[in-house]
């Protein structure tokens, strides 16, 4: 157990921080640290990077919220954020765009009317294309130059550099706002959600998923979870992520597995860290065949949660 407070006494571009959830300082390792990574920041943090968690993971005590701990500055993470390209992830898009439209047939049972809805982090920005194009009012934000400028010219859509925070948006100016993939990313997710629930309408949607790691996949899977990664600072299960919601002012109304639609030569490579050289004779049978570009389901523990803002 510990409660570190001070700045890492190696590098200085390390910080400790108290739980994000309750505050709580009274800490338990889950995963101790591994040797710091030696990759460049955008290529550690850049969407589609599959690097290990090398960081310690603790969970807090009080609350049970897991998080990496002594963890890099916000700074220095958004810096690997805002450069490089990342043509892996883009390469998804067409595999995406299918499970966004399913994404979306769930959506709009709660909110039928189409509109404006706000992506934030939405990468190359396939979730607002395929929005859009069923009657939407789109935009969003996105902090990695290259990927929102894919989308731009892609897509043909409005996505504004930089973070939610950047862009200092109205109050109640949205009424869906989605999270795909970003919380679990966040320096200060409980800052981070107060900031979406200020931007939506009373009554507004907030759409979020996290890599669940409560789920029975990712306690099967223990140390080998796929989604153990360098760029995650936070660990949510259902029950930590209710309670954030609810500390800053959301009802959480529906929670399901997001399931994805990926390609399956991506998936296979996606799984080499756990299944090694099995994983590589498959991906070349699945290539010779022909197949790597087959749209799979995908799934390995990713919980999405629907939650209406308070009136």
């Amino acid at each position: 157990m510990h409660s570190e407070s001070s700045t890492d006494s190696v590098t200085g571009l390390y910080e400790s921080v108290p739980c994000n959830l309750c505050g709580g300082t009274n800490l338990r390792t889950v995963r101790p640290g591994r040797e710091r990574s030696e990759a460049e920041l955008e290529v550690r943090f850049k969407s589609s990077s599959d690097e290990a968690l090398h960081d310690p993971l603790v969970e807090c005590l009080t609350c049970g919220l897991q998080f990496v701990n002594p963890r890099l500055r916000a700074e220095v993470i958004l810096s690997g954020y805002r450069d490089g390209t990342d043509e892996t992830f883009v390469s998804q898009a067409p595999a995406r765009e299918r499970t966004f439209d399913k994404a979306l047939n769930m959506i709009e049972q709660f909110a039928p009317q189409r509109g404006h809805l706000f992506d934030v982090g939405t990468a190359a920005g396939s979730f607002l294309h395929v929005a859009k194009a069923r009657g939407w009012t789109v935009s969003g934000c996105e902090p990695n130059t290259w990927l929102g400028e894919w989308g731009k010219r892609t897509y043909g859509l409005d996505i504004k550099p930089g973070t939610l925070a950047d862009g200092r948006y109205a109050d109640a100016a949205f009424d869906v706002v989605t999270v795909w993939d970003v919380l679990e990313h966040t320096h200060d997710p409980q800052g981070f959600l107060r900031e979406c629930q200020r931007v939506l309408k009373p009554g507004g949607f907030l759409i979020v998923n996290v890599p669940d790691i409560g789920s029975w996949i990712a306690r099967l899977m223990g140390r080998h979870w796929l989604m153990l990664l360098s760029t995650h600072l936070y660990y949510f299960t259902r029950q930590t992520l209710a309670q954030l919601l609810q500390r800053v002012g959301f009802d959480v109304v529906r929670v399901k597995p997001h399931v994805q639609w990926l390609e399956l030569g991506y998936v296979i490579k996606r799984g080499e860290p756990v299944a090694g050289p099995l994983a590589r004779v498959s991906g070349k049978v699945v290539s010779g065949l022909g197949l790597g570009n087959l749209h799979v389901p995908y799934w390995i523990g990713q919980t999405l949660v629907i939650a209406r803002k308070q009136a």
